[in-house]
């Protein structure tokens, strides 16, 4: 069976391996509590699910939904980045609807890029923006996110060479894994750093935007829209992983190039997500208290780690905890060590979602990522295995 080039150089996602340790766990009868994937444990509010059954009833006879986004859906993501951001966008062309980010992140480098082209991409970072890239036929450029730099993108130290080639940056932030999140004047610079240099910013920020522990995050549209594209999911806001929704915004330019894209690939989302979405956009309220969910399972959790004397540092945003592995050990070794038995705690290794930077050196070595989703208990269970076992 012939099989692409850029398939059999892409090894399995690295969150599948995760499922299989800890199924391995579990299959020997014993309880794990899995920090490894980011999948919200908390159910999906009542009031969405009701509106999707209400549209799910209404719409039965419906055909194809839009293409890129029923009109009403388009308006209330305009509608959330205004109250939000005091951004303020034309939803018939500067925005449109996607499949949750992943999808969008991973396609949209067909939209710039061809073989030999160059796209800058953060390591650690999300695995759709390399492998979109590399699918595309292009080669991704590997800039380290660096605790001495706060996590933040250090672009003044990209090659020139790299920089006149790149038709694309990507960043994310709120970050995954980090969790470090930019001031509005670090966006100022490095929108004018990329505008200079003729760079499309591609902002996976719409994920974790809206999960914040103290300072309320920024979006890169309060500086700009001109070649700039932002993707936004409700999966981790609205706790909807299952929904499959999100949307793109910024240049219409580039937007309506991607919904180009889109509609060659797939017909559109689902009538009942999209309803629900827009409730679930709507509303405030639940998201503040996730918010507070998350802060106590993170307080929990660095007080376990510091009781414990482990080095730590405090996430701005996201539900995750980029910890460091104890003195002498690798993330790997240390992710290993937690999935013994009288521990079997699951968390990812950070070398596991990160890449070779360009001088050669993976920044994830040495640390290891919490998600947030056990439940609160569970968190706290965690931590007496840890205070027991070390």
């Amino acid at each position: 069976m012939h099989v692409s080039k850029p398939l059999s150089n892409t090894p399995p996602y690295p969150f599948l391996e995760l499922r299989k340790l800890a199924n391995n766990l579990r299959e020997q009868g014993i309880s794990v509590i899995d920090f490894g994937i980011g999948d919200p444990s908390s159910p999906t509010p009542d009031f969405v699910i009701q509106a999707a059954q209400k549209s799910l009833q209404e719409k039965s006879k419906a055909g194809y939904p839009a293409d890129f986004g029923n009109q009403d859906y388009l308006q209330a993501c305009a509608d959330y980045l205004k109250k939000n951001f005091q951004v303020e966008l034309d939803s018939k062309t500067e925005i449109g609807i996607t499949n949750g980010s992943k999808e969008a992140v991973f396609h949209y480098a067909f939209c710039h890029l061809n073989p030999g082209d160059i796209a800058i991409v953060p390591t650690p970072g999300y695995p759709s923006m390399k492998n979109g890239t590399i699918f595309a036929g292009a080669t991704p450029f590997y800039v380290p996110l660096k605790e001495e730099n706060n996590f933040l993108i250090d672009y003044q130290a990209i090659p020139e060479d790299i920089v006149r080639k790149a038709k694309i940056i990507w960043i994310q932030y709120p970050n995954s894994p980090t969790g470090a999140s930019p001031s509005l004047d670090w966006y100022k610079d490095f929108y004018t750093w990329a505008s200079q240099n003729d760079i499309i910013i591609a902002a996976d920020e719409g994920c974790y935007i809206d999960l914040y522990f103290d300072k309320k995050p920024h979006s890169i549209l309060e500086v700009a829209r001109e070649n700039i594209i932002t993707f936004y999911s409700l999966s981790k806001r609205n706790n909807m992983t299952n929904y499959r929704i999100g949307f793109v915004a910024g240049d219409e330019k580039l937007v309506q190039l991607f919904g180009r894209l889109k509609s060659n690939i797939d017909s559109g989302i689902i009538d009942c997500a999209q309803d629900a979405a827009i409730a679930a956009l709507r509303d405030d309220n639940h998201v503040q208290s996730m918010r507070d969910e998350y802060r106590e399972k993170k307080e929990i959790l660095l007080d376990g780690f510091r009781a414990v004397d482990f080095d730590v540092r405090e996430p701005d945003a996201t539900f995750y905890i980029w910890q460091k592995a104890p003195q002498g050990m690798t993330g790997v070794e240390f992710a290993k060590k937690l999935l013994e038995k009288d521990l079997a705690i699951v968390c990812t290794p950070g070398a596991w979602i990160s890449q070779d930077d360009f001088l050669g050196q993976n920044p994830g070595e040495n640390f290891v990522r919490f998600a947030l989703v056990p439940t609160k208990e569970e968190v706290k269970t965690a931590v007496e295995r840890l205070k027991n076992f070390y």
